[in-house]
């Protein structure tokens, strides 16, 4: 990796506090990172010792007390855009003097830890002062949302390409981060058992599930103007899918592979009203203790109708998977913590076991789980040993950790594909748009969300989406659990 200058818009905010500071020492300590220099920046004038000691502590638990202490001494540095500090010329100046006196040859990533509403103004700033290049790459991180539709996500993309060009950007997608969602390229187009069979052919439905066990705790006040739909199924639900639906592109180059993710997007069929079900959690209890509604917040408004959960049914037009539903849900207040993708084959075409055994027989499953554990299992029936026809489905499990030991953090492996201009896990501006235009329909005419009780799967008629697939997969005991 190339000796850069790591700017941090946003520097002391909890992003920065809780992902992007450990990530970038966790790089330094694990990867053998050259000259890394950290630049906190802020509004608020703030001590540079003050900031190297918050930098300590928010890396301890990655380097080490002793080592955090010394790295962030000579490695940290903060800077106020403030006016009394020459806002962003001041900026510009005091980023030239710290690349100087530490030997840096001007590579610079920007990374935007702010609220969206800033976004423009500081890549204005930046723009102003000559700061979308340098003597070395120059690169601009911005993290979701990406707008809140159609309009203001084309409008953001519009302001960000005034100053920087589209192979600076990176839009971060920390789910893209994740080693099972990486490696499900690699399963597909590496494995020619999986991909013969990755078709309409084959594969009878894919479920896609991203569940929350935590309400808004204390967000409510942006939650209410965002909801699920924004904060979860237009970004992370709908790259999980791009990946799973995608062909196989003409190299592995990121342009290649986001070419073929729009067109992905672009071959889903417009979504109607009753493919989608929102929900809204009330009262209710998770892992045994007893929660309150969404509409008991004092900051969400009594008729609130903003989901916290969505469910959703996809159709795709192409040659791959016409015919083959792709179910979406995600939702805060489930039952459990769970991200997964479910991938159900197609039933046997005759009942040879009779049928006798005929219920005992499952449909073939390949489930690829992001969270809390990463790895897959493929379900299959087998016989029992004995001298009865006694069939049963076992899993055959992979575990990342149990294989390979650690897995680096999401956000570590993504800010190491910045610093090495790997654009592949991120967000190019169509994609992002043309995913804000597949969902814009449905929120400008959104359906009434129904009520579920906090540690539910959502609400009950979220199961009439399901005609194929009867019931979610889950993947305790090996069947498809009934939706509560």
């Amino acid at each position: 990796m190339d000796a850069h200058l790591f700017v941090i818009f946003g520097g002391s905010g909890d992003l920065a506090k809780r992902k992007l500071l450990p990530a970038i020492a966790a790089m330094v300590r694990h990867a053998g990172e050259p000259a890394c220099h950290v630049l906190g920046v802020g509004r608020t004038p703030l001590d540079e010792t003050d900031y190297q000691h918050l930098a300590a502590q928010s890396v301890a638990e990655v380097m080490g007390e002793s080592d955090a202490t010394a790295w962030a001494k000579t490695n940290v540095h903060y800077a106020s855009t403030d006016d009394e500090n020459g806002g962003f010329e001041g900026l510009a100046e005091r980023i030239v003097t710290l690349e100087q006196a530490n030997g840096l040859p001007g590579n610079r990533v920007f990374y935007l830890a702010i609220p969206p509403t800033a976004f423009e103004s500081v890549v204005d700033g930046l723009g102003s002062v000559g700061l979308s290049s340098g003597p070395g790459w120059t690169r601009l991180v911005v993290e979701k949302p990406i707008g809140h539709d159609l309009a203001s996500a084309q409008a953001l993309n519009n302001a960000i390409h005034r100053v920087f060009d589209e192979s600076q950007i990176y839009r971060i997608d920390h789910y893209l981060g994740k080693e099972t969602v990486q490696n499900l390229l690699v399963f597909r187009f590496a494995n020619h058992l999986f991909e013969s069979t990755w078709n309409r052919d084959r594969i009878a439905l894919v479920e896609i599930t991203v569940a929350e066990e935590l309400g808004v705790e204390g967000r409510a006040g942006y939650y209410d103007q965002t909801g699920a739909l924004r904060d979860m199924i237009q970004n992370h639900l709908t790259q999980l899918m791009t990946l799973v639906a995608m062909e196989p592109p003409v190299d592995f180059s990121a342009d290649a592979i986001r070419d073929e993710k729009v067109k992905v997007l672009r071959s889903i069929e417009p979504i109607h009203r009753n493919d989608v079900v929102f929900g809204q959690y009330g009262p209710g209890a998770v892992e045994g203790e007893s929660v309150p509604g969404y509409l008991e917040d004092p900051d969400v408004p009594a008729d609130s109708n903003t989901p916290t959960s969505v469910i959703m049914r996809l159709r795709l037009n192409s040659w791959r998977w016409q015919g083959v539903p792709f179910y979406l849900r995600t939702g805060k207040r489930f039952p459990e913590r769970l991200t997964q993708i479910a991938v159900t084959y197609r039933e046997p075409p005759v009942a040879l076991f009779g049928l006798k055994h005929r219920n005992l027989l499952k449909p073939d499953v390949l489930r690829l789980e992001l969270q809390p554990n990463e790895g897959f299992e493929l379900y299959f029936d087998v016989k029992v040993p004995g001298s009865e026809l006694e069939i049963v489905s076992i899993p055959f499990h992979f575990s990342y950790d149990e294989a390979f030991g650690r897995i680096p953090e999401a956000y570590e492996t993504l800010l190491a594909d910045v610093v090495e201009g790997d654009q592949t896990l991120f967000v190019r501006a169509d994609e992002v748009e043309a995913a804000w235009s597949l969902y814009q329909p449905i929120l400008d005419d959104p359906p009434r969300s129904l009520s579920y009780a906090a540690g539910e799967w959502g609400p009950d008629e979220g199961n009439d989406l399901l005609a194929h697939a009867q019931s979610w997969f889950m993947p305790d005991s090996r069947v498809h659990r009934p939706h509560p």
